[in-house]
């Protein structure tokens, strides 16, 4: 083979290139550096003229190397080399002995006090020195790369400073309670100037523990609201802008936990009506805190713009709901206090029309845009909130009636928005509506059609028929996977407006000749009997028929299926319970309309009007009417 193929030239071209440029990586590697740059010409010398070359040397020029420059070894990541022994003797003995150090200093301090050595101002002092010592000898720890160390030196020392100025109010009362207050505000304050200076978390965490603790450490046992509330609603406010600079979203569990303890813990033991009005003036700028706070935090986002951080997916989980229901929890107490049953709904209503606007609120600002879980979840909230409203106003056959009416308003939105969300819960409604109106229905009346139970009925059968309706019609929508696709919904419908028809007017035929028997001679109990059971027979028959002629009308296989399996219904009533129930009359016209019917239908089908036998159902016929 041609070494001097141009084929194997430019190979060995690129393998050359290569190798240089390993060469010039490891030379850097050991501090030389090599600059591309042509060497300076001194002005008084000549440049002599480059030599002819042929074209070939002409396209491949080559340039210049200017002369190695020595820099300084490059720095490599340090290894950890250190073995355990170095690690045991450098670290885990400092820290033994710091707590040795500790623990002897604190026996030292009790033998002084049990022994009067030191007096009540000595011994708070010496809390408030050690306390800032250990802070400000935290800070070489933290210099040092012990981060972690250092901020647990920082927690004992804002918990000696606690301590210190606890016992100055309460043991030894050197100092009044607004003083000791004010201390400890301070002392919470540092700690989340630090925090927030430091870039940690977990100084974070400290400082919110420390922050929470004070009102607990300077109570007498007195109702003090006004002041208690206030100092959490600037501990919930620092916490809010902390996240909202820093991605720490865990801190809103600290900061929402101690607000509800607190509140909880002041409500059961100080609470009246008289301070009804400042109390939801608190509560609701509690709740407003950590509704915002979701779509103020700043979380971990990684590339996708999903929360990376699993603490950053709880609050967007669990936050939410949590705090919608306890302040809702939290409202309808303080209302059922003073007696106002009838404002109970509208807090609900309240609640629903809060969080619908929450997710309608566009991102400006600090308020940034809410992701889609926290959407989803805001939205369910509304919903159930809606939900839980209509028990609370209605009663009886009117729950029933606004479950339904809310479930098909919920399906018409969810198809004009194309929310799988919202189709959910319509249909969790639209089950709810179901179950109640089966279960949940008025006392027999004396009055046939017009009464609550068949209007509540009727409400049922024309919102389930809606539902079919709006549910064929969005069948060809494209749609992605859903539990229960478009046409399972009509076909679903359908089905329960059908049974519902046949409910509703057994139930009136019931009703009827229940009332009639009972009005009448006792002796004819057993003809209202038999009246009654060949009513049903004439009505499974009279709908099958209806809804036969139908399915041939619209060409639904779906409908006609329907009236076959009634007709069926019909033949076996018919031949089981009429040949023992009727008499020979009732028997005779039973079996004479039953069997005109069927000829009826049989002769439909075999003059084939559909062309049901040349035609396959995929071609000819759609499936629902």
């Amino acid at each position: 083979m041609d070494s001097h193929a141009p084929g194997n030239v430019e190979q060995e071209i690129a393998e050359l290139r290569a190798r240089v440029t390993r060469l010039e990586s490891a030379l850097r590697e050991n501090g030389i550096a090599l600059e591309r740059k042509a060497p300076a010409v001194p002005p008084h010398v000549e440049t002599p003229e480059p030599p002819k070359t042929t074209p070939q040397a002409q396209e491949t020029p080559v340039p210049a190397v200017a002369a190695p420059v020595f820099l300084r070894p490059a720095q490599t990541a340090p290894q950890d080399a250190h073995s355990l022994e170095s690690r045991i003797g450098s670290q885990w003995f400092n820290r033994i002995g710091i707590l040795a150090v500790l623990i002897g200093m604190a026996w030292f301090l009790k033998l002084a006090i049990d022994n009067h050595w030191i007096g009540p101002g000595g011994r708070v002092i010496i809390g408030l020195v050690a306390g800032a010592g250990l802070i400000a000898w935290s800070e070489r720890f933290r210099h040092k790369g012990f981060a972690a160390f250092s901020y647990s030196l920082k927690a004992v020392g804002s918990g000696i400073l606690y301590l210190s100025l606890w016992a100055a109010y309460e043991l030894f009362a050197l100092i009044p309670g607004a003083v000791a207050f004010a201390a400890m505000i301070a002392v919470t304050a540092f700690n989340g100037f630090m925090c927030w200076l430091q870039d940690s978390e977990l100084l974070a965490l400290y400082a919110i523990v420390g922050g929470f603790s004070t009102p607990l450490l300077v109570s007498n046992g007195e109702n003090h609201e006004l002041s208690l509330f206030s100092y959490l609603l600037l501990m919930d406010a620092a916490v809010l802008l902390l996240v909202v600079l820093r991605p720490w979203s865990r801190l809103l569990f600290g900061a929402f936990a101690g607000t509800v303890l607190f509140f909880l813990g002041w409500s059961l033991r100080f609470y009246s009506d008289a301070q009804f009005a400042r109390t939801v003036f608190f509560l609701s700028a509690f709740f407003l805190i950590f509704a915002f706070a979701p779509r103020l935090v700043r979380l971990m986002a990684g590339e996708d713009g999903t929360a990376r951080s699993r603490a950053d997916g709880i609050v967007l989980l669990l936050l939410p709901p949590a705090n919608a229901a306890l302040g809702f929890l939290g409202f309808y107490a303080l209302v059922e206090s003073t007696g106002a049953a009838w404002a109970d709904p509208w807090i609900a209503v309240a609640f629903a029309a809060f969080y619908l606007l929450l997710l309608r609120l566009p991102h400006r600002g600090a308020l940034r845009a809410s992701p889609e879980v926290l959407s989803a979840l805001h939205l369910t909230i509304a919903v159930v909130f809606l939900t839980i409203a209509i028990p609370l106003k209605a009663h009886g056959r009117w729950i029933t009636i606004g479950w339904l009416v809310e479930g098909a308003a919920l399906l018409w939105l969810a198809r004009r928005v194309a929310s799988k969300l919202l189709r959910s819960l319509a249909l969790l409604a639209l089950v709810m509506g179901l179950m109640a109106l089966v279960v949940i229905h008025p006392a027999t009346s004396t009055t046939i059609l017009f009464n609550e139970r068949f209007g509540t009925f009727a409400v049922g059968i024309v919102v389930f028929a809606s539902v079919a309706w709006l549910a064929y019609q969005a069948g060809d929508e494209t749609e992605g996977e859903f539990p229960v696709p478009w046409p399972i919904t009509a076909a679903a419908a359908l089905l329960i407006t059908n049974a519902l028809i046949l409910v509703a007017v057994g139930w009136e035929i019931h009703n009827y000749w229940w009332y009639v028997r009972y009005s009448g001679d006792w002796r004819v109990i057993r003809e209202y009997h038999m009246y009654a059971q060949f009513t049903y027979s004439a009505l499974f028959m009279m709908f099958g028929a209806i809804q036969l002629a139908v399915g041939f009308w619209r060409r639904s296989a779906f409908l006609r299926w329907q009236a076959l399996i009634l007709l069926a219904i019909s033949i076996g009533k018919v031949f089981v319970i009429d040949v023992s129930e009727l008499s020979q009359g009732y028997r005779i016209v039973s079996f004479l309309g039953l069997g005109a019917l069927l000829l009826a239908v049989s002769f439909v089908y075999q003059k084939d009007w559909l062309n049901l036998r040349g035609l396959s159902a995929h071609e000819s016929e759609r499936t629902l009417p």
